[in-house]
């Protein structure tokens, strides 16, 4: 056995580890004898701390790694003109993918589910600003944002509290920072009470050679420590995001994050100005989750050196900290950065120009030792690669749920079909509803024109920026996708259907999809219903990259999102970055002018199963998620891109929750007085409330001028596309329908629809009496 370290200079620090504390760190027993075995004695407290934020699912992946490796990391296109991956998954903080011309996008998502719980405005805030530190850790400025957020019911007064903290926290850190967040997805389901999904992506711009890395290398040069000083919030954050919400977890505070934009926003500068300097930046990674714990130990591994740091030399806003709250504190806007030595004053001149911390902490060590001091003493001596490439791997139990065989064999045969009535009366019901409603309430509180690049605003398929790279411009489509009710149902459906929708909505876009990052919220992998619907939807979202050649370049796996009535729904939550070639080719979902003909790309819908009318008119969450034709897609997809670069597209809009009349009405809302006169003539036998409300998948919805209407069916007949037109674009500002071939209409008017659309959130969080909280 190795000899045991001196006393810590905290005597609160010194004591008997035991079994009790080790589960207290959420550490397995097997872990704790690992740990021994690695160190050759028994850890100290700090040491234990730091194996526990490192070892947590948050930074390990330990339950979720065996899963990942099912994703494609690269093209399999041999030399690509655009998307070429850069930076591969889990190489460092975000992946890079070439765009041309020398360029290239960095970009990911992360979540910040559980904090988000307990401090709503403060946990939205700082997964924000965690996620811009990591684009711009990697040499890129960031250029926009967007996230993807769940909830319960707003019936619910405590959703309304979670909803109005989240939106503010986002808002207030994006808004004052100064990036663009031009949109993402919102979903309202009872499953998300109680533990709210907040994800929050970005994305960043830099040439090839202006990549970062995140290594410790060079014996002798001096590690910074740069940006705000360390206090004892976010104690524990990693673990705390690492175990199930309870009724205790507002005792957590503690692990929630206190952000402050203002000062991010001159460290993002600070950061980008000293990495300019030619070849004074030998490494840089966040202090994000676990902090300084995982800054230094994830430099030193990735550098295969040793690294020893002082924290008598931390920049500290708190007296008394000691070394476990120092190396465990999450506090936010702090970065770790590796210098070439010689040459420390040209960075410190940089972050004293921006008035921030620059402070020598360490320096880069022989060997493959991570050792800290404090006040003169070792407080911790480990191996490096132990915390990081050593960290336990689990192959879990998978077991089908019992209520999948009950729900794939269900069949709509108990429910009466609809009429002509029950067809009026459904469509504002369902428009009603704040996940198929308009999302103003949030996007407006979002400042989506700032940095003045914005091309499609938040309420589209895609958001659209247009970004200058030298004497060129750049058109980048991004969207957000995920269904929780399709994976709770048919989580390898699920799972295909949330990449096919999210490269549909590029398409629709003008966009031609290159690289994917992921958000994996699941409940307990423990519980092994749980795992399997992890599995199965892991495995979908694979099969789908392989078949488009889209490389996954990271994200982020959370686990245990859990309430009191068990899992959330399974959300793998998709998030690609589409290029656009020319503006001329930006296309958005909305009609323009009357005498556009409207043509449905895929056939009529005929599935009813996993449907938001099922649940919103029935109450059921019952049947399969629709089925996933990959191949006929990708044939549309790029049917539909031949045809916007042709000219002859106004406006694209893809068929998803809500079904198509829901996608219909929402192709008249940008535009005041336009109407629809509609004819859906259903083959005999199929049931009209799935042809109209149903969420069959590869159905796309086009506008396109009378004078191009022959060409367009003529090219989609030629290349083996289903598409006919169902109506036209009027300007009486009405909504008409005729069914069947009898032309039975059903009429409503487009500024009824609208306000009942609009008004779907905005009136359930402003109720008459509501006490605002």
């Amino acid at each position: 056995m190795s000899t045991a370290l001196p006393p810590n200079p905290d005597p609160v620090l010194n004591k008997v580890i035991t079994p009790e504390l080790v589960e207290q760190h959420g550490l397995l027993p097997e872990e704790y004898q690992t740990i021994i075995r690695i160190l050759g004695r028994e850890p100290n407290l700090t040491e234990l701390g730091i194996f526990s934020v490192m070892w947590s699912e948050h930074c390990s992946y330990k339950n979720s790694r065996v899963l990942l490796k099912l994703f494609p990391n690269d093209k399999a296109e041999e030399n690509p003109e655009v998307g070429r991956v850069l930076v591969k998954a889990g190489e460092e903080n975000a992946g890079v993918i070439d765009i041309g011309g020398g360029w290239a996008v960095a970009f990911k998502i992360e979540s910040h589910n559980h904090p988000s719980f307990v401090e709503p405005f403060e946990g939205a805030a700082t997964g924000v600003g965690g996620i811009i530190r990591d684009i711009f850790t990697m040499g890129a400025r960031p250029v926009l944002l967007t996230n993807s957020l769940r909830f319960g019911e707003l019936e619910s007064a405590e959703v309304r509290h979670l909803v109005r903290g989240v939106v503010s926290g986002i808002a207030h850190y994006g808004n004052c920072i100064g990036i663009p967040n031009i949109g993402g997805d919102i979903n309202f389901d009872p499953c998300y009470e109680g533990n709210p999904l907040v994800n929050a992506q970005c994305l960043g711009i830099l040439r090839h050679d202006q990549i970062k890395r995140g290594a410790a290398s060079g014996t002798g040069n001096p590690v910074y420590y740069v940006g705000a000083p360390t206090g004892r919030d976010g104690l524990g954050g990693a673990s705390f995001a690492s175990r199930e919400l309870t009724e205790e977890s507002q005792a957590d505070r503690p692990a929630v994050q206190k952000g402050d934009p203002f000062m991010e926003k001159l460290l993002l500068e600070a950061c980008l100005e000293m990495m300019e300097i030619p070849d004074l930046v030998v490494g840089i990674q966040d202090m994000g989750a676990a902090g300084l714990t995982c800054s230094t130990c994830e430099t030193a591994s990735r550098g295969e050196t040793g690294i020893e740091i002082d924290l008598d030399l931390v920049p500290q806003r708190e007296t008394g900290m000691n070394s476990y709250e120092i190396m465990l504190s999450e506090s936010q806007e702090r970065m770790l950065v590796i210098v070439k030595k010689g040459r420390e004053q040209e960075i410190e001149e940089v972050f004293e120009k921006w008035d921030l911390h620059a402070v020598q902490v360490g320096q880069v060590m022989d060997g493959d030792r991570m050792v800290v001091r404090h006040r003169g003493v070792v407080v911790a001596d480990m191996p490096a690669r132990s915390l990081t490439d050593e960290a336990p791997l689990y192959h879990r139990e998978a077991v089908q749920p019992a209520y999948m065989k009950t729900t794939w064999n269900w069949q709509p045969d108990a429910l009466a079909d609809l009429d002509s009535e029950g067809v009026k009366s459904t469509l504002p019901k369902l428009l009603d509803h704040p996940t198929l409603g308009g999302k103003q309430w949030v996007w407006r509180q979002y400042d989506h024109m700032v940095m003045a690049g914005t091309v499609v605003a938040p309420g589209s398929d895609a958001g659209v920026v247009c970004v200058h790279v030298g004497d060129e411009k750049k058109y980048l489509a991004m969207a957000n996708d995920g269904n929780g009710r399709y994976c709770c149902l048919d989580p390898y459906r699920g799972g295909v259907g949330a990449m096919a929708e999210c490269v549909r909505n590029l398409a629709c876009s003008g966009a031609r999809a290159l690289a994917m990052t992921d958000n994996l919220n699941f409940g307990n992998p423990n519980k092994p219903e749980v795992f399997y619907t992890f599995r199965e939807s892991v495995r979908g979202l694979a099969d789908a990259c392989n078949a488009y050649d889209i490389p996954v370049t990271g994200g982020n796996v959370s686990l245990y999102n859990e309430n009191q009535a068990g899992a959330i729904d399974p959300t793998p939550v998709v998030s690609v970055v589409g290029l656009i070639e020319e503006s001329g080719h930006v296309t958005r979902q909305f009609c323009r002018d009357p005498g556009e003909k409207l043509v449905l790309i895929g056939g009529l819908p005929d599935e009813l199963g996993a449907s938001q009318y099922l649940k919103i008119i029935h109450g059921l969450k019952v049947g399969r998620a629709p089925k996933v034709d990959l191949e006929v897609e990708k044939t549309q997809n790029a049917f539909l891109l031949t045809e916007i670069r042709a000219g002859r597209v106004v406006a694209a809009h893809d068929l998803s929750e809500g079904g198509l009349l829901v996608a219909l009405v929402e192709m008249l809302l940008d535009t005041g007085g336009l109407g629809m006169d509609i004819k859906v003539d259903p083959e005999p036998g199929r049931r009209l409330d799935a042809t109209l409300f149903g969420e069959s998948q590869g159905r796309i919805l086009v506008s396109v001028e009378p004078v191009h209407e022959e060409a367009f069916l003529t090219a989609a007949e030629a290349g083996g596309v289903i598409a006919g037109t169902i109506g036209v674009v009027t300007d009486d500002g009405r909504f008409n329908l005729g069914l069947g071939s009898d032309n039975v209409a059903v009429h409503w008017t487009v500024e009824d629809l609208r306000e009942t659309w609009e008004k779907s959130i905005e009136k359930r969080m402003e109720r008459p009496g509501l006490v605002q909280t």
